[in-house]
């Protein structure tokens, strides 16, 4: 199979990025840009997302969970549940 150069601009550090990420999967850069090229061409669409940023409000709740839970403090922590049933049984018991 014959290979062709493909000329690409990007960020440096966009591309230093990629290429220790790939490195790190034992894979070249080439293989993630041509598996991303092939699900563009099956797919016919790229999708481009704003990254998710959660509000002030939850990071405030995230945070103070983080605090109780490093404290110990896992009264309100739910347990493992082996189904869906002893789930909303604690729920309904906890809520």
């Amino acid at each position: 199979m014959s290979k062709t150069v493909l000329s690409v601009k990007t960020d440096p550090e966009v591309k230093r990025d990629a290429q220790k990420l790939a490195k790190e999967m034992g894979v070249p850069l080439s293989v993630i840009v041509n598996a991303n090229l092939k699900q563009f061409i099956n797919q016919r669409r790229f999708v481009v997302q704003a990254p998710l940023v959660p509000t002030a409000k939850l990071v405030k709740v995230l945070e103070h969970a983080e605090r109780e839970w490093e404290k110990g403090n896992t009264k309100k922590s739910s347990p493992v549940f082996d189904d869906m049933n002893d789930a909303i049984r604690w729920l309904d018991k906890n809520a």
